[in-house]
Formats: C-alpha cells, structure tokens, sequence
C-alpha cells in the first residue's frame, strides 16, 4: 500500500498544480489507494494542515533557509511544508519520523539534490530551542497574517469591514474540520427518527438548537454507504444555507426559482418546506451539475423540481414565481474552513464578482411576481459582493423593497445592518461565513 505521506504529497501537488478542489483531491486519493480509517485521517490531517497554515510554514522555512523561498523548487517546497507541520503542530509524531520519511520522500520522487537541504532544515527545527518567532505586533495586519495564516488582503478587509474584534474570532475559526450539519428529509421522516436510524449505523446525531430539522453529524465515514442516505433520509447542507431556505419560506403550492442550483441543496430543502406540493424550477449553467441536482432529488424521492440549464445574468426570462433563490457565485471567503486551498489564491477580494452578482440578482428580480419574496445570498464575507450589491439594488428598483428577516433566538448579529439582511459568522451564528438579505416586490 502507498506511503500516506507520499500520498498527502500527491494530493498538495495535484491542488497546486492543477488547481485541484482539496475535498476533490483527497476524496480520489483516498478512494484509489482504498485507505484504511486510520490512514485516511492522518492523510486528511496532514493535508487540511499544511494547506491552512501554509503563510506560516513559508514563514517558518524562510527563518531557517539560505536560499529564498522563491527560488525553492515546488516539490522541495511541498516536502519541507509537511515536515515542518509534523515537526510543530502535529502530536504523536516522532521527530525522526517526521525528518527520516521527509528525506525518503524527497529521494523517492528524485529529488537528491534536495534530500541533504531537506534533512538540514528540518533537524535545525528539531534543535532549536525557539522553534519560530512571530512578527512584531506593531504591524497588526502582518502579525495577524502570520499567526493564523490568512493573506493580508483579507486581514484587512476583515478588520476594516468587520472590526478587529470579529475579524480574530473569523481567523481562530478557519482551521480544523467545520462540524457536518444535514437537513432531515421530512417527506419521509422526522429528526428524532433520522437520529435513532442513524445510531444504528454507529453515527451520533444532534439536533441544531438554531431551526428544526437541522442535525449534525459524527463518525459518520463515508456518508454516501450509509443506509439512511441511501433511503433518501437526509441530505448534507451546512445550516446558513438551510437558513436561506428558512427566511424564504417557502410555502405549498408556490412557484419557486432556485437561480444558481446546484449542486441542489437548496431546492431539495425547498421542495421538504413545500411538502413537494409547486414547482420548483432549479437553474444552472451546467448540464452535469443539473444531473447532479435530478440524482439528488430522486433519492430524497422529490417530484416538485424541474431542473433548467440558464445563464442566471443573461438568461431568457421564466416563468412568474412566488418565491426566489438567488445565492449567487462568490469568492468563497466564508467557506475557508472547507476550502482552505482559496487562502493564497490571486485577487482573492479584488475580482469582478460584484457586477456579475448584481447582474444575475437584477435579471432574476424580472421574474419575481408582486408581494413575492427574494433572497439573496452569498457565502462570502466581503461587503461588496453582499451588503453593497444589496443597497444598489433597493436603490436601482424603487419597486422592490427589503423585507425584515426573522432571527431564530440563537442567531446573533455580529455587526449592525438593516433588518432585512444579516451577514453570518461562526462565532456568532454557529455557521459558515454566510450573507442573507431578503426582498419584497410591491408594485
């Protein structure tokens, strides 16, 4: 069997140089090299680890190294990171270990030029009293993109959008694995029932406290093999997405709109507040992912979607609906725990995203019927995709206006907004970094 080291190197070099999704990579990786429990997470450990903390691996290895980081060939560079990362935040790991299977790892993919470089750096690491030092805190914006390995662009969108206070909280919460929260399929059962059956199957189960219906999920392995999931019992989706569904409230016999769909969790819960009793029409650009979205629905036994593939910005009008789900694309910043591979990616908050959003939330405002309700979402946490493009479209189209949201008693504020929007944050709502608002239309 494959080496899990080797195999965490491949899966960090297929997400480095291909632009590989981390969750895609490792679920491959796990799945080709048929990975015991045990192996898959010390794999799993060893990537999410060098991928949330990599700013302060570079750091680290520029502290110890000669030769500039830049001019560190990548592979060199990839071993160094998990060594590193085995050697300072990782328990249970003999040192030798982490140093003697580095140097092996180098010499088995040809790098003996590097071997000696390799075993130098980190047998410094090992005999250094101070392992590393931070940078002074006179910077904040760099002492912060440091310590908790975030790029300083977003440090500083964060502080200044948010405040400092909520921006540290937002960084303690981007590493280790978010908690699996799934959304009970109550065409065919209820919570206490999804629970009891999937304590059968050994997985620990608890309601959500935030809405019904909600429950998290431990010890769950492969989630596709249980039982319960294959009878169609529930389906995985974080709770600030099922608590878009629960601000739109969507009602039996309403006609629905799902713009950007897939992969489809959001009409799937949609269709469960329905009692599959409308018309749900879930749009996507893609003709696979609406594949994807039609699979889902037939396990969870759904007949009220109809899947449709549509450019959400420039596509032919539908029909009038009651209700209307615009959670448009994003730069992800509120989804870093899941996708820790985003942190030191280009022109991560300077994109063109907002016009595009504004475009697809405008287009899909056209086909809202009077006294319907939008929603508009993002599961991002950067003002100009969300509370700006919010406050231009109230402004653009007077016959729209904001409608209050509201809050389950445990979701709290964490900045002031108006009553009809709420941007989402881990230490305050318990979720992923998630933006809501909702509108009505009056003439």
């Amino acid at each position: 069997m494959a080496n899990a080291r080797d195999i965490a190197f491949g899966v960090l070099l297929k997400i480095e140089q291909d632009k590989a999704y981390s969750n895609l990579a490792l679920n491959s990786a796990v799945k080709e090299n048929r990975l015991s429990p045990l192996d898959s997470a010390f794999v799993s450990a060893l990537v999410y680890g060098v991928l949330e903390r990599e700013i302060l691996l570079d750091y680290i290895i520029k502290q110890y190294s000669k030769i500039p980081l830049r001019k560190i060939e990548l592979k060199t560079k990839l071993i160094l990171r998990l060594g590193i990362l085995q050697l300072l935040f990782m328990d249970k790991i003999p040192e030798s270990a982490a140093v003697n299977e580095s140097v092996n790892l180098a010499k088995k993919h040809k790098l003996q030029k590097s071997a000696g470089f390799i075993n130098g750096i980190l047998r410094s690491v090992t005999r250094a009293e101070v392992k590393y030092k931070l940078p002074d805190k006179s910077d904040k914006i760099y002492y912060y993109s440091i310590k908790y390995s975030v790029p300083q662009e977003l440090v500083r969108l964060w502080i200044n959008s948010y405040g400092e206070l909520n921006a540290v909280e937002l960084f303690k919460r981007l590493s280790g694995r978010p908690k699996i929260c799934a959304r009970v399929n109550t065409l065919k059962t209820d919570a206490d029932g999804l629970i009891s059956e999937l304590e059968a199957e050994g997985v620990k189960a608890e309601k959500s406290e935030v809405i019904d219906n909600a429950v998290y999920l431990k010890n769950t392995g492969s989630i596709e093999n249980l039982s319960a999931y294959k009878k169609g019992l529930f389906h995985i989706q974080d709770l600030s997405s099922q608590l878009c569904v629960y601000f739109l409230s969507p009602k039996p016999r309403d006609v629905m709109l799902d713009i950007c769909s897939a992969p489809g969790g959001k009409s799937f819960t949609s269709a469960q507040y329905m009692g599959d009793r409308g018309k749900i029409f879930a749009c996507d650009l893609y003709e696979q992912k609406l594949k994807l979205i039609s699979g889902g629905a037939r396990r969870l036994g759904i007949n009220s979607i109809v899947t449709s593939r549509r450019d959400g910005a420039n596509g032919a009008p539908m029909p009038l609906a009651d209700k209307i789900l615009c959670d448009v694309p994003c730069s992800g910043l509120g989804i870093l725990s899941r996708k820790p591979e985003i942190r030191c990616k280009d022109n991560l908050t300077d994109s063109g995203l907002p016009d595009i959003q504004y475009q697809i939330l405008c287009r899909s405002a056209e086909n809202l019927s009077v006294a319907g309700t939008l929603v508009y979402s993002t599961c991002t946490l950067n003002p100009a995709e969300n509370g700006e493009n919010t406050a231009r479209f109230l402004r653009e189209h007077p016959n729209f206006e904001g409608k209050a949201l509201a809050l389950p008693g445990a979701v709290k504020r964490a900045i002031p907004e108006n009553d009809y929007e709420i941007t989402l944050m881990p230490h305050t709502a318990g979720t992923d970094g998630f933006y809501i608002a909702a509108f009505v239309r009056r003439s």
